[in-house]
C-alpha cells in the first residue's frame, strides 16, 4: 500500500470515528429511546377539601384506563393551595372551590386558560352533631344560631376557605353575622369544620352539602337557600408551568365525561358540564 492510499485510509478511518461519536451524542441527546419516552406520569392534582372523596374513588377507574399515568393528589382549603400554585408549587392540575381563586392565578398568567371550566356546583348546610335532638339545644334554622344556647359555631376561615365565605354570606343574610360571629370557631379547611361539629366540639357548623354526607355522625338541619350566597362553583384549569400538560388536560376532560360526573352526584355535588 502507498503513501497516498494509507493517508486516505486513515482520514476514512478517524472521519468514520467522529461520525460514530457524534451519532451517540445525537441519540444521547436528542432522541430518547423507547424506555425513555414510555416513562410513568405523575400528575399532581391540587384539589380543595371538599372533593377527596369523590376524588379518592375517581382515582383507580382513571388509572385503570390510563396505566402510564399515577395520580397524586393535594388536599386543602382553596385559598392555600392558590398560594402554593402562585410560590411555584409542581403542581399540574388545580381544582378550586371558588370562582375567585381560579380568577386570581388567571389574571397572573399561572394558568392554560383554554382549559379552564366550570366542572361541578355544591350546596350550603346547617349541621349539627347527629346527637342534637338529644344532648343539644334546639336548632332547627338558621334564626335559631342566635338563641343563648348556642354557644360555639363552626366556620371556615373566610379569607383561605370558600366554604368560610359562602357560610359569613350566608349569616349576613340572616342579618345575624353580628350575632353570632363570637361564637364562631374558624378551621384551617372545611373537612376541619366538618370534624369540629362531628365530634360535638361545637353547637354547630355550616359545610357543603357534600360533606355532611359523608359522615354519619352529624345532621343536616336547614339548607341554605341559593340566593343567600355567592354560587358554589368548582372550576378547574391546568397550571401554566405543568411538566405535563396533555396529561393534565386529558384528566380535565375525563373529569367532564358522563361517567366521571355520574360518580360526582353519588357524593352530592351538582354536574355543571351539560351534553
Amino acid at each position: 500500500m502507498n503513501k497516498k492510499n494509507i493517508l486516505a485510509f486513515l482520514v476514512t478511518l478517524f472521519l468514520s470515528f467522529l461520525l460514530v461519536v457524534n451519532l451517540g451524542k445525537i441519540d444521547r441527546f436528542h432522541f430518547p429511546s423507547v424506555a425513555q419516552s414510555n416513562q410513568p406520569i405523575d400528575l399532581t392534582v391540587s384539589a380543595a377539601a371538599s372533593l377527596q372523596d369523590a376524588l379518592k374513588a375517581i382515582k383507580p377507574i382513571y388509572e385503570k384506563g390510563h396505566p402510564e399515568v399515577g395520580i397524586t393528589y393535594n388536599f386543602g382549603s382553596s385559598g392555600s393551595l392558590q398560594q402554593q400554585i402562585e410560590q411555584g408549587a409542581p403542581v399540574d392540575l388545580f381544582i378550586s372551590a371558588a370562582i375567585d381563586k381560579m380568577d386570581a392565578l388567571e389574571k397572573q398568567g399561572l394558568l392554560l386558560t383554554a382549559t379552564r371550566r366550570d366542572l361541578l356546583k355544591n350546596q350550603m348546610v346547617l349541621v349539627t352533631p347527629a346527637s342534637h335532638k338529644k344532648n343539644n339545644p334546639k336548632l332547627d334554622n338558621f334564626d335559631d344560631l342566635t338563641t343563648k344556647e348556642i354557644t360555639t359555631i363552626a366556620l371556615g376561615e373566610p379569607k383561605s376557605v370558600p366554604a368560610g365565605k359562602y357560610g359569613q354570606e350566608v349569616l349576613n343574610y340572616f342579618k345575624i353575622a353580628e350575632r353570632v360571629n363570637s361564637q364562631a370557631v374558624y378551621a384551617k379547611d372545611v373537612r376541619q369544620v366538618l370534624n369540629y361539629v362531628a365530634t360535638g366540639n361545637v353547637d354547630a357548623a355550616i359545610i357543603y352539602r357534600t360533606d355532611a354526607q359523608v359522615s354519619d355522625r352529624v345532621q343536616i338541619v336547614a339548607t341554605a337557600p341559593e340566593n343567600s350566597h355567592s354560587p358554589v362553583i368548582y372550576p378547574v384549569a391546568v397550571i401554566q408551568n405543568s411538566d405535563n400538560p396533555e396529561t393534565a388536560t386529558e384528566f380535565v376532560e375525563f373529569l367532564t365525561t358522563l361517567e366521571a360526573q355520574a360518580l360526582f352526584e353519588e357524593y352530592g355535588f351538582v354536574p355543571v358540564v351539560s351534553y
